[in-house]
């Protein structure tokens, strides 16, 4: 475990929700105009869409919000076009580091991403040199105290789980991309609770990093997140708990 999905999770629950609510908002209404532009403006017949409007709610985001972007998407009203890029690079001790990013400005991203890299001791890589390590998946992250891992075990297999691993404090469960919504389903009809629930890309092998290089990767991953064009980073590192703890306290 000790990955990345585990850090965001424990960095979520140090931040003060408003803090960075009006960047989860700006990325949110990025992800719902394009996804809107993609797929049409229907949740009921674009589920992409259905899963991002959740993100929205979970998030408090204002309904009128949410309208708005899909009618941008869909061009019922004018707005700004953006365009999906996908960024492949090697950060401090060799961690795979995938950047989702939605921008208009192609050109601008790219440099101001180069920048960031190149000031925390990290490299773009070419088109398929990272991808091939990762596998869109669903993933939930759930706390071991709340329920016995025979009854979770049950519960998600039996909704089209593809793996569930275990550590002393919680249960990762893993699901294919097209499965997640059912067993997320499955698990909110049996009132189990989860600390993290998304769909994500998930490495085929991690790379344990340690000491002050962990400290470099966890620099360089916020600094990515930070940025206003960036969606999602996915990274295959593996770092022990303490230090992801520990980066997460002094959020």
């Amino acid at each position: 475990m000790s990955g990345h999905s585990k850090w965001k999770t424990n960095k979520g629950k140090k931040m003060a929700a408003d803090a960075k609510r009006g960047a989860a908002f700006t990325k949110i209404i990025k992800e719902l105009t394009v996804i809107a532009r993609e797929g049409g403006g229907n949740p009921d017949t674009n589920p992409r869409l259905r899963a991002v409007m959740q993100k929205a709610k979970e998030a408090n985001m204002p309904s009128d919000n949410v309208k708005m972007a899909i009618k941008r998407g869909t061009g019922e009203i004018p707005g700004i076009v953006y365009e999906s890029v996908m960024y492949e690079a090697y950060g401090p001790g060799g961690v795979a580091i995938m950047i989702e990013a939605l921008t208009d400005n192609k050109n601008r991203t790219t440099a101001e991403l180069r920048n960031i890299m190149s000031k925390k001791n990290a490299n773009m890589a070419g088109a398929g040199s990272v991808s091939f390590m990762f596998t869109r998946k669903g993933y939930f992250l759930i706390e071991k105290a709340q329920i016995k891992e025979e009854e979770l075990m049950n519960i998600a297999l039996e909704a089209g789980a593809e793996d569930i691993k275990t550590d002393d404090k919680n249960y990762e469960i893993t699901t294919s991309a097209q499965d997640f919504e059912k067993v997320k389903a499955a698990l909110q009809d049996k009132g189990v609770k989860w600390q993290d629930a998304e769909v994500t890309m998930v490495p085929s092998s991690t790379v344990k990093v340690n000491g002050g290089e962990a400290k470099q990767v966890l620099s360089l991953v916020e600094a990515l997140e930070e940025h206003d064009d960036v969606q999602q980073v996915y990274a295959n590192f593996d770092i022990p708990d303490e230090i992801l703890e520990e980066a997460a306290s002094e959020e």
